[in-house]
This record gives C-alpha cells, structure tokens and sequence, in this order.
C-alpha cells in the first residue's frame, strides 16, 4: 500500500542548486494520492473538537477545503492583503526577503470558535503562525494546527510553540 510520500516528487536543485522541492502537484494530479492525503489529514485531527476549518492561501485551499466538507465543517480562507471582498483584519509577516500581510474576514470566526489550521507545508512558519494570530483576534482558539509536509530543518514548529502541531510527512532537512 502506497504512504502519501510515495506520491511526493522530489527534486533537486530546484528553485537553486542545493534545494530540494517537494512537489505536491503529484499528489493532487493522481485521484488515489489526493485521497490518501486527505484521509491522512483527517486522522490527524481524529478526535478532536473544533467548529471550522481555516486555510491559508492558496495550497491551504487545496487540502483545507476538502477536508472541511469530508468533516461536514466550514471552512475559512485566509488570504494576501487585497483579495477579500468585505471588511478584513490583516495580520503582517515576516518571509525571507522582505515581509507580507494576510486577512481574514471579520465575520469568518466567531468568539470561542475552535479551529483546525490547515496547510500543505510548514517551513519557516510565518504564514500559518499569522493565520492563528488573525483566528485569535477574532476570538477563536486554535485547537489544532495540520500540515501535508513538513520541513524540520527550517524549525518552523519554533513559531507554533504552544500549539498542536502535527504533519503527515516530515522531511529532517530543508
């Protein structure tokens, strides 16, 4: 039986030379693999109670909104600055080379709903730790944060201490 890394693409010295990327596009472009990503996730969050869903933008999308309809919960998007229709609060962050802001709507959580945080990477950290912080202004407590992969060498669990953490795949490195 095939694991979720089965269908993840690796390849080397992709953007630069010494990286290596992890490609999802082959997980999603296989019916079987996005199924066992899926299903994967959902054990993550097995027993836990929460209200919503919440992804961030955009590969967040691709696992998060799947898993909120197979749970029969709503799902929230967290979004780049200027892409939501209505009132938002936005939340900046650091990246590598420079800083960025999301937002959420300031309808999307309600005070003590429970969320699951999805994602398809976590490395440094800094998306999804200012989408917890968007979740908690609003009111809502974080009771779970999941990602398809992680990327242990760029410590980005250091930024979710605190928080439970969990990833379906784990990579030592970068």
């Amino acid at each position: 039986m095939k694991k979720v890394e089965d269908y993840i693409r690796s390849i080397p010295d992709f953007p630069e030379k010494g990286i290596i990327f992890r490609d999802i596009t082959t997980v999603l472009q296989d019916a079987e693999g996005f199924r066992l990503a899926i299903d994967e996730l959902k054990k993550l969050i097995d027993g836990v109670e929460f209200d919503v869903v919440v992804g961030a933008e955009s590969r967040g999308f691709i696992f998060g909104a799947p898993l909120a309809y197979a749970l029969g919960k709503p799902f929230v998007l967290v979004r780049k600055k200027g892409k939501l229709p209505r009132e938002t609060i936005e939340q900046d962050y650091e990246l590598e080379y420079g800083r960025a802001t999301v937002e959420m709507h300031t309808d999307a959580i309600t005070p003590g709903q429970r969320a699951v945080v999805v994602d398809d990477l976590i490395a440094t950290g800094g998306t999804i730790k200012a989408s917890i912080d968007l979740v908690e202004r609003l009111g809502g407590e974080v009771v779970k944060v999941v990602f398809l992969m992680e990327l242990a060498g760029l410590n980005g669990r250091e930024k979710l201490s605190g928080y439970d953490v969990a990833s379906v795949v784990t990579y030592p490195g970068a």
